[in-house]
């Protein structure tokens, strides 16, 4: 985990659903929910940075393809998915990932995530265009 392990131990002791470092400064944080935060990061900052390591709650696959999309060479989640971890491998980004699940779940139920699902055989940029579409929609 090398310089940031520090940083994400606070970041999962912390309310914040997402938070995005160019090297060890932090230029994004959010508390906001799903992928909302990734969304609003990629609209307002993504241009403006590259090789930025994301601290995200969750790591589904639909997080991973953003991610790609946001300039991101590394991620650290405490729960990801297996299509995630492939998508992040494809896109050469590292991972630390603490929990690894087949899928992610619509919560309360053993569902598969309506964005986990949508997000499969898609690339970044293909993602990205559905989600941006349909906004209001972008839970599980």
């Amino acid at each position: 985990m090398g310089k940031y392990q520090h940083l994400y131990h606070k970041f999962l002791a912390s309310g914040n659903a997402l938070q995005v470092y160019e090297d060890t400064k932090l230029i994004y944080t959010s508390d906001k929910k799903m992928l909302v935060p990734l969304l609003e990061y990629i609209e307002l900052f993504a241009p403006y940075h590259q090789k930025v390591v994301i601290f995200d709650k969750i790591m589904g696959n639909a997080a991973a393809l953003l991610c790609a999309r946001a300039n991101c060479s590394e991620v650290y989640s405490p729960l990801g998915s297996e299509p995630a971890i492939k998508t992040l491998r494809k896109y050469s980004i590292s991972y630390h990932i603490t929990n690894v699940v087949p899928y992610i779940e619509k919560p309360g139920t053993s569902e598969i995530c309506p964005m986990e699902k949508l997000s499969l055989g898609k690339t970044p940029e293909e993602f990205y265009k559905v989600v941006q579409l349909d906004k209001p929609k972008t839970t599980c």
